[in-house]
């Protein structure tokens, strides 16, 4: 999709958790430069995101992490075709942050502006050049699976979201960090569950699997948690550990691939299945949706590791979809802590 001639890069900012991102992305979506600073060691004496010192964090180093992905990709504000910046949802001090930067850049030098819906970034990320060959085509499957966001959604366009379900409780990301945090790996507990699940035994405990085989592509994780919580005080050795680790990561790769399997049902000439989210990055829940994906004979989309997670590159991305389609913000633009996909459309 050509649309609106974009006159130049476009530089993406993203804010909304515990990582501050920036990149440049060419018009046609080359990624000339992009950066993340993990915030890792400001929030890991509190075992989880503190969203004030998170904010601050965000103010103190947004700057100079723009100036250096412009400086890396050779282009300077004034030339930049419009500025992307994720304004919802997320934490709100994050999020006033970005916006705020993004609009002064884009005030300063009478650029178009555009607030990005954060998972809108994740959505399109399958659409970025080499994922697939010219992007992936609407419609197709999108399972949200990160720390907030559980969701399975029909992609039918720009701005055209359909939730075909969701998580009743915990967010599967919730469900890692949670359990991980019960067996104490460190913070963020996603990762090391995994890392340590590579010992285990993944049949040795009985851990139960919320709504497998029931109609609907709806989640429910919070009776998976309580089962790890009670399996904890049984627990010896560090091998029982990874066994547990195991076990766990075993019963979310095995419901994610039953719910995936369902919303392909609920919808019609899907080209491709497509997994985003940090959760995306978990090898044994790839695989899993890989084999879904090949018995509906649809390739399964998974971005890069480094673009699973937060990322500036996907919301640059957006931006420039939005572009081309000739959709722009006010500079009035409110960041939105709560912002439904749904709510694109309107």
């Amino acid at each position: 999709m050509q649309g609106v001639l974009i006159r130049g890069p476009v530089l993406g900012l993203e804010a909304s958790c515990d990582e501050t991102a920036a990149a440049v992305l060419a018009p046609d979506g080359t990624v000339l430069a992009e950066a993340v600073r993990s915030q890792l060691a400001e929030h890991t004496p509190f075992g989880g995101v503190v969203p004030e010192i998170a904010a601050r964090a965000h103010l103190a180093h947004l700057p100079a992490l723009t100036a250096d992905v412009l400086a890396r990709a050779g282009v300077k504000a004034a030339d930049l075709g419009g500025i992307a910046a994720t304004s919802g949802p997320g934490l709100i001090g994050g999020l006033i942050v970005c916006a705020t930067f993004g609009k002064g850049m884009a005030l300063a030098h009478d650029l178009p502006f555009v607030a990005v819906n954060h998972l809108e970034g994740h959505a399109l990320t399958a659409r970025l050049p080499g994922l697939v060959e010219g992007g992936a085509k609407f419609p197709y499957l999108l399972l949200l699976l990160s720390g907030g966001h559980c969701q399975c959604v029909a992609v039918e366009g720009l701005g055209q979201y359909r939730r075909l379900g969701s998580t009743l409780d915990d967010a599967v990301g919730e469900a890692f960090d949670k359990s991980a945090k019960l067996m104490g790996l460190p913070w963020p507990g996603g990762p090391a569950l995994e890392k340590l699940a590579q010992t285990g035994d993944p049949k040795r405990f009985p851990l139960p699997r919320p709504m497998l085989g029931r109609p609907g592509c709806d989640f429910s994780f919070s009776g998976l948690k309580t089962a790890v919580a009670q399996t904890i005080p049984k627990l010896q050795t560090e091998q029982d550990r990874a066994d547990l680790a195991a076990a766990f990561q075993r019963v979310v790769a095995a419901v994610l691939a039953d719910r995936a399997k369902n919303a392909l049902g609920m919808m019609d000439g899907a080209t491709a299945m497509v997994v985003a989210g940090g959760v995306a990055a978990n090898q044994a829940v790839r695989t899993a949706l890989a084999g879904v994906a090949e018995k509906h004979g649809l390739p399964l989309v998974a971005p890069p590791i480094r673009l699973c997670t937060d990322n500036a590159v996907m919301i640059a991305w957006a931006g420039i979809e939005r572009l081309r389609a000739g959709l722009t913000d006010p500079l009035d633009h409110a960041p939105r802590p709560r912002w439904p996909l749904a709510e694109l459309a309107a």
